[in-house]
């Protein structure tokens, strides 16, 4: 039965994604999510409703608008995926709970906000001021967790990424963190409380790491390169989600 779920939940999860197309699309061109509907980036003509099926529809166009011909961009069926595959990797571990609610939520949240600050290095106040006050919301009403772990986890991941950002100035004599990060810290440590939080931060700092060490070695980088960091932030994030207890076992196991 959770199998037959996990599907429903991978569909669904298609079909939000094809939605987050459509605000990370939108809000970088500070456009309306709602009206008017979908239509080609390059020709302006509206899409038809079954040329609009998440992930199929890619497949069957071959990746091309029916109308003119233009390319699809890879991104619209990587994100519809990248969702589909995210509430179903927390279904299965978490199921039909208030958890798989509150987390499935903060994802949904947190994968639009990266790609944006991958196109425009700018995470936005429209989706983390929307994603906080849900959180604030959901434990209030539901209590997932206390009033006070999600207070300390908001202060304690924002004052982190915030004492990280002032070392980093006063190393480099440069920004090295935006307030974006700081704000995004602060949203994510309500969801999922103190210590949890420092360690979605850890883990994204890890990720980050081998992620330049590897544009380094392979020359896609070079010292001084400006990176975003909202998505090592938001992945760090959803590998603790999935993997956290684990991982944090694993690792005192080393000692």
């Amino acid at each position: 039965m959770k199998t037959l779920y996990t599907i429903w939940i991978f569909l669904f999860g298609l079909i939000f994604g094809s939605f987050l197309n459509v605000v990370i699309y939108r809000l970088q061109q500070g456009l309306s999510i709602v009206f008017p509907g979908s239509s080609c980036p390059a020709c302006k003509k509206p899409i038809r409703f079954y040329d609009n099926i998440p992930l199929l529809s890619y497949i069957l166009l071959k990746g091309r608008c029916r109308q003119c011909g233009s390319s699809i961009s890879w991104r619209y069926p990587f994100v519809e995926g990248l969702t589909a595959l995210c509430l179903s990797a927390l279904f299965f571990k978490y199921g039909l709970s208030f958890q798989f609610l509150n987390y499935g939520i903060l994802v949904l949240f947190l994968i639009p906000i990266s790609f944006i600050d991958i196109d425009k290095g700018l995470i936005l106040n429209k989706l983390t001021i929307p994603c906080f006050i849900l959180g604030v919301g959901l434990v209030l009403g539901f209590q997932f967790e206390t009033w006070e772990n999600s207070l300390f986890g908001a202060v304690g991941g924002g004052g982190i990424v915030w004492l990280m950002g002032f070392m980093g100035k006063m190393l480099f004599r440069k920004e090295s963190l935006g307030f974006g990060d700081v704000k995004l810290l602060v949203t994510i440590g309500v969801y999922v409380g103190f210590p949890e939080v420092a360690i979605c931060l850890f883990l994204g700092i890890c990720i980050a790491g081998i992620f330049i060490f590897g544009g380094l070695i392979l020359k896609k980088l070079s010292f001084g390169n400006t990176i975003p960091f909202g998505p090592f932030i938001a992945l760090g994030t959803l590998v603790y989600l999935i993997w956290g207890p684990s991982l944090v076992n694993w690792y005192m196991g080393l000692y």
